[in-house]
């Protein structure tokens, strides 16, 4: 499904942990995509976001501290992929901390990133404080040239770090190598897919499956991801970028769990935000969990289409011919507000069932983007108000004049009647179903305003 991208065109940062590393990928992608917090081994998963300087366009890659001391449980999976990162680099950004000086972590990873025969520039953090600008000599005993004093958090060096990084860059390489992975430039059709739901359900799982490639961390330690982890890939010639979010957990557990988890649930959050698509990973061992239903709750309200996939059901489907059946229900009972979405059966570990999930997803963005002209729209208002005439929540009768769609992403009507006011909860409900059984909005939520019309003489007009 996915293809990988052409290395040549890669800059990848390295360096111990808590050095600065995110803080540069955010300065110079310009994209808050990696979490920033004081605390040792933040990063785990390598982030990727295309970057641009001169005219020089490249992939940036951030990676997890490669050596260092770290207290995080899974600080060896994260030196193994950033290793395999640093292999696949055309030019290497040593990171370091000017304040504390050369430390023998740093002599580790200096080692490791010659052993590599890259190109590399060093770059030596936090010169704003005067104990690291007084150290920037120190450094030259790595034996990495050249080295450039940096404070990524305020801007200052970056430039002349970018100029050493572009002009060791191979010639004549541009954005289009690195379109596999990196963030698509605005004004492309990529279709935005934010892979959401708790922790260990299988969301990175899933993520590396639709990729090939083990693009993100999997453990069972409950919130292994952390960083939103953005990567494309092309389905039948249409271009998906997948977002990877941290596993969502109730509010109370994630104000106890302390700063990273919370700045996780955030960014999440936001991606649902901006996502075409929520594919709502749940687990088909444990069954839907009322948290379940209150993520599939944001990605309603935030207007974007869902797909929910029942992962893990290979462990699952030998429990009797009517469990499936018996699971759907349970589904559909607990997530009533999102009975539009399509439920899929899938196995992330097995690969069971990944192609029609995505051909869904594709299905569910078209019917999220889905205009319906208005003489067509205005015939369905009259078949459906003629067998079932609409009323207002206090019974009062209600006539629509005409209707017409508003908007799309999601779909959005207004519907002019001769009150002003609103309509029932059930009949807003009956719209909704009828507008999808007759125009095909499977997957998407819709949004429906009533508004008095211009002749209405008992609602006082417009509102």
């Amino acid at each position: 499904m996915g293809r990988q991208p052409d290395r040549e065109a890669r800059v990848v940062l390295a360096g111990r942990p808590n050095v600065g590393k995110s803080t540069l990928f955010n300065r110079i992608s310009g994209a808050r995509r990696a979490i920033v917090t004081p605390t040792p081994g933040t990063t785990r998963d390598v982030l990727r976001h295309a970057a641009e300087w001169l005219g020089a366009e490249f992939e940036l890659v951030d990676t997890g501290g490669v050596y260092g001391a770290s207290a995080d449980p899974l600080q060896k999976a994260v030196a193994v992929q950033g290793a395999a990162a640093l292999d696949a680099a055309s030019v290497i950004v040593l990171v370091t901390d000017g304040r504390d000086g050369v430390v023998p972590a740093d002599e580790q990873v200096a080692a490791h990133v010659r052993r590599t025969g890259r190109p590399v520039v060093l770059a030596v953090n936090k010169i704003d404080d005067r104990r690291a600008e007084a150290r920037v000599e120190e450094f030259h005993r790595l034996a990495v040239s050249p080295v450039v004093p940096i404070a990524a958090e305020h801007g200052l060096g970056v430039g002349d770090l970018l100029d050493a990084v572009v002009a060791r860059l191979p010639r004549g390489r541009g954005a289009r190598a690195v379109e596999a992975d990196a963030a698509p430039a605005r004004g492309t059709a990529d279709l935005a897919v934010a892979i959401i739901g708790r922790p260990n359900v299988g969301k990175s799982s899933l993520v590396n499956l639709l990729l090939r490639e083990e693009r993100v961390l999997v453990s069972e330690v409950a919130g292994t991801t952390r960083d939103t982890v953005d990567a494309r890939f092309t389905w039948h010639g249409r271009g998906l970028r997948l977002v990877d979010t941290a596993g969502m957990r109730r509010p109370g557990r994630v104000a106890r769990s302390g700063r990273i988890e919370s700045v996780s649930l955030v960014m999440a959050r936001r991606a649902v935000a901006e996502a075409d698509v929520a594919v709502l990973v749940v687990d088909a061992a444990e069954g839907v969990a009322r948290q379940d239903a209150a993520i599939a709750g944001e990605a309603e309200q935030a207007g974007c289409g869902i797909v929910i996939a029942a992962n893990k059901w290979d462990l699952v489907k030998d429990r009797g011919p009517n469990y499936a059946k018996q699971f759907d229900g349970e589904v559909r009972a607990a997530l009533r507000f999102a009975e539009f979405a399509p439920l899929l059966h899938i196995s992330a570990r097995t690969g069971e069932r990944a192609p029609k999930l995505v051909a869904r997803v594709v299905e569910v963005a078209a019917a999220r983007a889905r205009h319906v002209a208005t003489g067509e729209l205005n015939r369905f208002v009259e078949r459906v108000t003629r067998r079932h005439p609409p009323v207002s929540p206090d019974r009062r009768n209600v006539r629509i004049k005409y209707a017409a769609q508003v908007g799309a992403r999601p779909p959005t009507f207004v519907f002019f009647t001769n009150v002003a006011t609103r309509f029932h909860f059930s009949y807003e409900r009956y719209l909704r179903n009828r507008l999808r059984e007759s125009f095909g909005f499977e997957g998407s939520p819709i949004r429906l305003r009533v508004r008095a019309g211009r002749d209405s003489r008992e609602g006082g007009g417009r509102r």
